[in-house]
Parts: C-alpha cells; structure tokens; sequence
C-alpha cells in the first residue's frame, strides 16, 4: 500500500521539478514574475530556477527586431505635403523596464507603442526641413535626426532604436499631377530659354562668318587684280621684245591668236565664202602686216 503511494508522490515530485527549471537560449532575455511582479530577470543564456505555480517566466527576443512604419503625410517647411514612410531597427536591452512599461502586452504592443514614437519623430524633424532637403539623395542627417529622437523617447520603454532610415518620400497622389504640370513648364521655359541663347549664339557667328567672307573676298580679288596686272605687263613687254626682235614672228603669233578665239570649242559659227581671207594664212598674214606696220 505503501509502495502504491510512493509512486504518485515520485511523479509529482518530479513534476514539480521539472516545473521549477526553464532554460534561456543566447537568442533569449526571461523574467521571472510572481503575482505580476518581477522577482529575477536573466539575460544569459543557461538554466534557471522557478518557484512553480506561483512564479511563470516570460521571454523576450534578446535580437535585433525590425519594424516598418505606415505610409504618413508630413508638411515640410515650404508646405508641400509628402507621403513618408521609414524603417527602423531595435532592440530590447532592459527587459524589466520594458515589462513595466508594456506589461502582458509584450512586443506586439511595444511595436504599436514604437510606431507611434517615430512618427512623431519624422513629423518633428520633416516639419523643420524644406521639401528640397527632403527629396535629396543625402538624408543621412534627417535619419540621424529621427533616430536619435525616437531613441529618447524609446528609452522609457526600455528599448533602444539602433537605426532609422526613410524608405519612401513621394507627393501624394492628388499633388503628382500639378507637380509633373509644373515641372514640365519650368523644363519648357529652360528650354526656349537655352533655344533663344543657341539662336543669338548662332547669328552672332553667321554674322561674323559672312563679314569674314566679305573681307576675304574682297582681298582675293584685290590679290587677283594685282596678279593680273603684274601678269598683264609681262605679258606686253614680252610681245614687245618679240616684236621688236622679228616682226612676221610677232604677225604669226597674233595670227594664231585670232583663230584661236575665233575657233572656241562648242561657242563658234563662221559664215564666210570659200576665198575669204580666213581661209587663205599668206593672205591673212599680209593684211596684219600693214595694221601693224602703222601700230
């Protein structure tokens, strides 16, 4: 009988045991609470100790978690609305403040409780900025900004916010329109602008072209006059040594000039009777003569 007996005992010594020991992983902080209240709290990993049925332990992610922020509309400086959004990363490093702060509601009430944190915090630092500020590509001080505010204000809760960083800046959607409305106007403006510079450029350089050409012109005729000139005088004073030299050379010469432009390929007609002087050279030469005796 009594043997019977021992056994149940057995069983629920050791169940009472078993029930007093938890384990915590590297992944893990626990507490040990008591009627609601923190009795121990334990950050390492390992086993740990309990009194059961009075004390339970509650576990929290000893990780670094994420949380990604709703769509929220912010006015900066120069009153042009923006559609923002962020994602920030943090961690539970006191776990005890934390129970204090969320109770039973853990780390899904601690996110809604840290959401609302940081909207704050990019309302407060977008509302200081110009939109230009905010569009750039280096927001690294912005985000620094709302991290360190969020960080403050998380600090209650027992958590620290390592990084926070904008996802998204955009206009709203009813804004995009007269944006894209206005953009393309000042492109368009910036467009006849530089057009109406590239014009006058252009006419500057037409106008110095054409003066160039007149000034060219004009000295390569004045070049080509001076040449046919000089070319004109040698000309004469090489007939005149000729002629003076033989005179029937200088007949013949001035014979064969004539037909020579009197015969131009493709431009000449000569109507004449078969004994013309034309057709005759002794004739035609003899008739120079005395023209040119008398010269």
């Amino acid at each position: 009988m009594r043997a019977q007996l021992l056994i149940p005992v057995g069983v629920i010594a050791v169940g009472v045991a078993l029930s007093s020991i938890y384990k915590v992983d590297e992944r893990e902080k626990a507490l040990v609470v008591q009627f609601g209240e923190v009795v121990s709290s334990r950050t390492e990993p390992g086993i740990g100790f309990k009194i059961p049925i009075m004390q339970n332990v509650v576990k929290y992610d000893d990780r670094i978690l994420a949380l990604s922020t709703q769509p929220l509309e912010v006015t900066p400086l120069d009153d042009r609305r923006l559609v923002v959004d962020a994602f920030a990363r943090w961690r539970i490093v006191d776990a005890v403040r934390f129970r204090e702060a969320v109770g039973a509601g853990g780390e899904s009430f601690a996110k809604n409780r840290l959401d609302g944190i940081l909207n704050n915090a990019i309302r407060e630092v977008m509302g200081s900025v110009p939109s230009t500020a905010v569009l750039s590509d280096d927001r690294t001080a912005l985000m620094n900004q709302i991290r360190d505010i969020a960080r403050r204000e998380a600090n209650a809760l027992g958590i620290d916010v390592i990084d926070v960083r904008l996802t998204r800046t955009d206009l709203p959607d009813q804004n995009l329109q007269s944006t894209y409305e206005r953009m393309r106007a000042e492109r368009q403006r910036e467009a006849a602008d530089e057009r109406a510079r590239g014009g006058e450029a252009a006419q500057r350089v037409r106008a110095a072209a054409d003066r160039q050409v007149v000034e060219l012109t004009s000295e390569a005729r004045k070049q080509a006059e001076i040449v046919r000139g000089q070319a004109d005088a040698e000309r004469n004073a090489i007939y005149a040594e000729a002629y003076g030299q033989d005179e029937s050379f200088f007949t013949f010469t001035r014979a064969l000039q004539f037909y020579a432009d009197s015969l131009q390929p493709g431009s000449s007609s000569l109507v004449t009777e078969p004994d013309s002087l034309y057709f005759d050279y002794d004739r035609f030469v003899k008739s120079l003569e005395p023209e040119t005796a008398d010269n």
